[in-house]
Order: C-alpha cells, then sequence, then structure tokens
C-alpha cells in the first residue's frame, strides 16, 4: 500500500514537473545562450547563428529574442572586414539584450554618426561579465579579423577592479591578485548536468529568473516592479546611504591596482587601435554627487591616467548632469535594472558622435 502511494506520488510530481515545463516553454522564459570560446580562444561569446531568448525576473520583464552573428556577437547583421567600421566595445551595457535591437548601443551610435554627417557601420562588441583587459583582448581581434582601427570603448565603473584575476567578470585576460602579473584565466567548461539543464525552461526559470540561490533577493524582485524608479534627487539620498561609511580617500593598494589594469591596457591596444579611440565612462548618475565610494574613486583615478596619456575621454556624468539640468526622466531600466535604458544610451551616443569628426 505505501509503495502504491509513494508510485501516485512520484507520477503526480512527474506530470506536474512536465506541466510547468511546457507551460515555461511557451512563454518568454530565457534560454540557453551556450557561451563560450567559439571564435578565438580569449573571447567569450555565443556560438555563430544561435538564437536564444533573455528576459528579467519571475515575471519575465523586457524579453527579446537575440541571434548571434557570423563572430558569435548579439547583433543584427554579420560583421565584415571593414577599416571603416568602429568597434564599440564593452560588456552588457553595449550588448543592452534587455532593449529593443533598434535601442541598442551600436544602433545608436550609427543613427547618431548618420545624423552629424559621418555615416559609418559600427560594430558592437559587447561581452556580459568582462572587464577592461577583457575589452583589449576585443580591440585585437577586432583588428586581427576585420581590419578595424577606431574604437569606442565604454566603461563601467568597476571595470579596472574586475580585471583581476577571480573577480567573476573575467573572461580570459586578467591581472594576479598579488603580483598583479598578467595571468590567463579561462572560464571553465559546463558540467554535465548544467549541459542538460541548458535545454529545460523550468531549470532555465528556477536559476535565472526566480535566483532561488537567494531567497532574500527573490523576495527583493518580486516586489521591485511596484516601486517607482529611482532617479534625479531621489538617488542622492540611496547614494549618500550606501556610501556613508565608506573610506573617503582611495588606499594605496587600490592605488597601484588601478596603475597596473592602465598601464596592461594601453599596453595591449597601442598596437591594435591604430586609428582613434574613445574612452566612454560610465559614472554617478545622479543629480548631485555624495559621498564617493572606493569604485567611483579608482573610476575618477583611471579617467585621469587615461588623460595624461592624451587619450579622449567623454565623461559620462557630464552628460547626465545636463540631462538632469533639464529632466526628470530616467537613465535606467528600471530599479531591478540598473542598465542604461533607451534614452540614456541615446545620450551617450550622442556625446560619442558629437565628438567629432568621425
Amino acid at each position: 500500500m505505501v509503495a502504491r502511494f509513494v508510485l501516485i506520488g512520484l507520477t503526480g510530481a512527474a506530470a506536474l514537473l512536465v506541466t510547468f515545463e511546457l507551460a515555461l516553454r511557451a512563454l518568454p522564459v530565457s534560454t540557453a545562450t551556450m557561451t563560450g570560446y567559439h571564435v578565438d580562444p580569449m573571447i567569450i561569446g555565443y556560438p555563430p547563428g544561435h538564437q536564444w531568448v533573455v528576459s528579467t525576473g519571475w515575471d519575465l520583464r523586457n524579453a527579446q529574442r537575440l541571434r548571434a552573428n557570423n563572430l558569435g556577437f548579439a547583433a543584427d547583421a554579420d560583421f565584415v572586414h571593414d577599416p571603416a567600421a568602429i568597434g564599440l566595445i564593452g560588456d552588457s551595457y553595449v550588448e543592452a539584450s534587455m532593449l529593443d535591437s533598434g535601442s541598442r548601443p551600436a544602433t545608436q551610435l550609427a543613427q547618431a554618426l548618420r545624423s552629424s554627417g559621418h555615416a559609418r557601420p559600427v560594430y558592437g562588441m559587447g561581452g556580459p561579465g568582462s572587464s577592461l583587459l577583457d575589452y583589449a583582448e576585443r580591440i585585437r581581434f577586432a583588428r586581427q579579423r576585420l581590419g578595424l582601427r577606431d574604437f569606442v570603448v565604454l566603461l563601467e565603473p568597476g571595470d579596472v577592479r574586475q580585471s583581476i584575476c577571480g573577480s567573476g567578470n573575467v573572461h580570459a585576460a586578467c591581472l594576479d591578485p598579488i603580483t598583479l602579473a598578467p595571468r590567463v584565466q579561462r572560464q571553465a567548461e559546463p558540467s554535465a548536468i548544467r549541459r542538460v539543464a541548458r535545454h529545460s525552461a523550468l531549470a532555465q526559470y528556477i536559476a535565472g529568473q526566480l535566483k532561488v540561490t537567494d531567497p532574500g533577493r527573490l523576495m527583493a524582485q518580486a516586489f521591485q516592479h511596484s516601486r517607482p524608479p529611482v532617479h534625479g534627487t531621489d538617488a542622492v539620498a540611496e547614494t549618500r546611504h550606501e556610501a556613508a561609511a565608506r573610506q573617503p580617500g582611495l588606499p594605496q593598494d587600490r592605488v597601484r591596482i588601478v596603475q597596473a589594469v592602465t598601464d596592461a591596457f594601453f599596453e595591449r591596444v597601442a598596437a591594435a587601435a591604430q586609428g582613434r579611440m574613445v574612452l566612454l565612462v560610465d559614472g554617478r548618475r545622479s543629480a548631485r554627487q555624495g559621498p564617493t565610494s572606493v569604485q567611483m574613486l579608482e573610476r575618477d583615478l583611471f579617467v585621469r591616467l587615461a588623460v595624461a596619456r592624451g587619450v579622449e575621454v567623454i565623461d559620462a556624468e557630464g552628460v547626465y548632469a545636463a540631462h538632469w539640468a533639464g529632466s526628470t526622466l530616467s537613465l535606467e531600466v528600471g530599479p531591478y535594472d540598473r542598465h542604461l535604458n533607451a534614452l540614456g544610451v541615446g545620450l551617450l551616443m550622442q556625446a560619442v558622435a558629437a565628438k567629432g569628426p568621425w
């Protein structure tokens, strides 16, 4: 009798799981990206021609269907050898998978250049979860495979710190956390279980949408959609609250890291970026600047070091300040996603186009 009840219970559970699997397959649940070293041993990308779906949170917000081009980047068109093209390099801020295709950085930059009378192809070469030294590898790849000479690099404030091995945001190139010597830290191949789970909508939903490994984060995400976006002067209080206890100056060990990463980056791109390179550096997005975190101090030091080398730098904080002077519209996707929305991307790409002539 007990065995019969157990069998009935297992059969019911299996039927329920199958029902959930089939139901989720009909919804825009994020699907397997199949990322790996498909086009270059130092660059993580997608299998050429691969198609996948991305969405955010338990309620599947901002669902998009993406396709990898011939070189494994999320793009509507293939990249061909064209020295006239501009390489737009960065991480998920460049890929911008949560935005419609026409709102992503590469498309908006191409449109802004066309409007300014300097029409040129723009190749968006974003790699989520990467950092500054990975960008150098992508610049090297773009020069070798596509003949590109001119580059725009979109940096997050954390891209310098994340270039240290073990940061969790390294595709391959990084510096040793102790010696600051160059190292290669390639990501491991997925396990057999993970390879199988990639193709289950239920597994993808649990791991990718719900983030059940962090219950607190799950509860926060469940209710974030009902909160208004934080922007403008409202963001200042939050920034001050988070940064109140942080050290006001940059520790010497962090100075050494920023200097070492900066030197390594410019040494690696010297041969590849033979034309023009513009660094577009993201920053504080509030109307007023509150206390500064260590990460922002690192960002500011990197900007000073780059300018001292004669590199063209666009500080996004100036762009944001001009926006807040006349508008209260948010520049972020939402409180659940701090990536730039279409408006924020457009402002930055227009600033790049205005840094002419191209």
